[in-house]
């Protein structure tokens, strides 16, 4: 995998340097571009996990980055508005990622979208137990936690 992605960047860097032009657009395009190349030399290869994790990736970054504005945007409102809507709350949240890394990249992540606060991982590392700033129905988060993030994460790292 790390073999494919840096083909990628060396091929990105080619095209950014036969091009003289070094923008972030042509910087992207060259970077999809000699993704989509090397996507078909390598077609059928089953050791190549690569292009199957940039289009998980990409996912996930844009769904993240939709999270952290809807939560910003909530706090925000919440903030300029005479009223406060929030309704805070510990939820008790079981893990379905195994290993130190996975856990502590969904803290990270879930750390990082306002209104939200990780306060422990359980010592058997089967749950996480969150402060949750605007909580209207535990179960609903929980869903929302886990077909959000957590498995979008997954599938990236495993």
């Amino acid at each position: 995998m790390i073999k494919q992605f840096l083909m990628n960047l060396i091929l990105t860097f080619i095209w950014v340097g036969l091009t003289g032009s070094f923008t972030f657009l042509d910087f992207l395009f060259g970077f999809l571009m000699s993704y989509f190349i090397l996507m078909l030399i390598f077609r059928g290869n089953a050791s190549s996990k690569y292009f199957d994790r940039v289009p998980k990736i990409i996912i996930f970054s844009g769904y993240f980055l939709k999270e952290l504005f809807r939560a910003n945007m909530q706090v925000a409102y919440d903030l300029v508005t005479p009223n406060y809507f929030m309704k805070p709350g510990i939820v008790r949240y079981p893990l379905t990622a195994e290993t130190d890394f996975e856990i502590n990249m969904l803290v990270n992540i879930v750390s990082l979208t306002p209104g939200t606060l990780i306060l422990d991982v359980s010592d058997d590392k089967k749950v996480l137990y969150i402060h949750v700033t605007y909580i209207n129905d535990k179960e609903e988060f929980i869903s929302h936690l886990r077909e959000g993030f957590e498995k979008k994460l997954l599938a990236i790292l495993r």
